[in-house]
């Protein structure tokens, strides 16, 4: 069943005092044909969670690293019915890891909400995060992923008042998703007092995970992340670059990816 995987992920987790390790991809980038299995061969490599970003041409909340990406994907026209197929190839072989869609709302309308939460949750997605819609206008979002299983997961900000932060909390579920810095992805300068600092004070509106983002692009800044109260640790520009810069130096992207992410992997383990 949806939603229980992602609990059922974080729980196991926490009963071995270990931070989830969530690497984010883009569906179809280095390439189509890949992406299935670089998803593999991120669970290979420690990943608890993945999420799959879809990609759509107006990211955002993305740097750019991760709007290039998305552009190359799109370029080789990649839409939200193959990260759907992708994700229904992968749970032929994995049942086990959760697996949250990242991305726009324009795409899930155009597709159709009803239909997109159906398809979803028949070939195994858990989760779903929209980065441009507020909990205040996913009330019929809310109830179609409710009704299908999904969590649907939400942003909490720097800026987030506490009083916002419990608002959030009550209207969403699987874990919530705190964007360390200000900006966009990819860029740098975290506080990690300053992070602990805000996750406690999400850990009183919530007993949601909390899985922290943006600016984690290095072993020393994940084990940081991973020193405080967060549940989870995601890492997604800086796994794109090293893609990025793999093809253009004739490596495979894919054992480039699994080797930093085994690293990182290991570091966590430590702490």
């Amino acid at each position: 069943m949806q939603g229980s995987r992602l609990r059922s992920c974080f729980n196991a987790l926490k009963d071995k005092n270990k931070k989830a390790l969530i690497p984010y991809i883009t569906a179809g980038d280095p390439s189509p044909a890949l992406t299935v299995e670089l998803m593999h061969s991120l669970v290979s490599s420690g990943a608890d969670v993945i999420e799959l970003g879809v990609p759509f041409s107006d990211p955002i909340a993305d740097g750019p690293i991760i709007q290039r990406s998305s552009e190359r994907a799109l370029s080789k026209g990649v839409c939200l019915n193959d990260c759907i197929r992708w994700v229904k190839e992968f749970r032929e072989h994995n049942k086990e890891t959760p697996i949250v869609l990242m991305g726009y709302l324009n795409p899930i309308e155009r597709y159709g909400i009803k239909l997109f939460a159906e398809k979803a949750s028949f070939v195994g997605v858990d989760g779903v995060l929209i980065v441009d819609c507020p909990p205040e206008e996913a009330t019929q979002i809310a109830e179609c992923f409710g009704n299908n299983k999904i969590d649907l997961i939400h942003l909490v900000a720097p800026t987030t008042s506490d009083e916002r932060i419990k608002y959030i909390a009550e209207r969403g579920s699987g874990y919530i998703y705190y964007v360390s810095l200000r900006g966009v992805t990819g860029a740098n300068h975290m506080d990690p007092q300053d992070v602990t600092s805000k996750l406690a004070l999400i850990n009183k509106s919530t007993s949601l995970p909390i899985a922290v983002g943006f600016g984690i692009s290095s072993v020393e800044s994940a084990v940081l992340v991973g020193k405080t109260l967060a549940d989870g640790i995601v890492i997604g520009s800086a796994l794109i670059k090293i893609m990025e810069e793999s093809v253009v130096s004739g490596k495979s992207p894919i054992k480039e990816v699994s080797k930093f992410l085994c690293v990182i992997n290991e570091a966590l383990a430590k702490i």
